[in-house]
């Protein structure tokens, strides 16, 4: 069994970004990247299906400028078996990513494809659910554990009530949670080991994909300061101040 992970390269989460000069975009120079964390989680997860038997090849995928091999590599040394690096300098909105995801996954035809539910950089949450209508395959998001059983997949994923239950059939589309794992750290031997590891390059026209883009970003700022809370004493305080300060009753 083959699987897919598509990875993204987004700021450390540790890092607090903020707007450029001119309000037009999030000013990352010199900011620390990294993998996106629920990417990370997809990795692992893999990793784990892999060392379980349950999987023969994990191939990670990402979109972008050259700086992005530096993920491809940090997944590599973690576990995945080879690497694809479509190249463009364009920022491909989440429409486009899924078309091109899309086109990746004909040429691979993987029986499994496992990403991250949302990039904590746009926090979009739309790639997987677009991906998986563009290729027809069933989908299982926001998934907490993830079985398989034979040609089947059953995914526990958390919802608003609670957890739910979900088996699909192979090939399928899962997007990963925070609790479904902890993701482990990269060894030195396995981080050199990375470095002789395939990565192949391709490009948008490779894969015979049109990028449009169908949203103008108008501005960008910073959110307001929040004010300091204070303590009250009982409820009849509370209460006076939620509807005479905060006026929300």
């Amino acid at each position: 069994m083959k699987i897919l992970i598509p990875i993204k390269r987004v700021n450390d989460y540790n890092v607090k970004v903020r707007p450029n000069q001119a309000n037009t975009d999030v000013d990352l120079s010199n900011v620390k990247m990294a993998m996106n964390p629920f990417c990370e989680i997809a990795v692992e997860e893999a990793i784990r299906l892999k060392e379980a038997g349950k999987a023969d090849e994990i191939v990670v995928v990402t979109i972008g400028d050259d700086k992005h091999q530096e993920q491809l590599r940090t997944a590599l040394a973690l576990g995945a078996d080879r690497a694809l690096h479509v190249k463009t300098d364009i920022t491909l909105q989440p429409l486009d990513v899924a078309k091109t995801l899309a086109k990746v996954y004909e040429r691979e035809s993987a029986n499994l494809v496992i990403m991250g539910k949302v990039g904590i950089d746009g926090d979009h949450n739309q790639t997987g659910q677009m991906f998986a209508a563009l290729t027809n395959l069933p989908q299982a998001t926001f998934a907490s554990e993830i079985e398989i059983n034979g040609n089947d997949v059953q995914v526990t994923r958390e919802i608003d009530g609670g957890l739910e239950t979900l088996t699909a059939e192979m090939p399928a589309v899962i997007t990963t949670d925070l609790r479904l794992n902890e993701p482990r750290y990269a060894s030195l031997p396995n981080i050199m080991k990375a470095k002789r590891k395939p990565l192949e390059e391709l490009s948008l026209d490779e894969l015979n994909v049109n990028v449009e883009s169908k949203v103008t970003t108008l501005k960008v700022e910073s959110p307001p300061q929040r004010q300091e809370g204070v303590k009250v004493e009982n409820v009849e305080q509370l209460v006076d101040k939620l509807r005479n300060e905060a006026k929300v009753i």
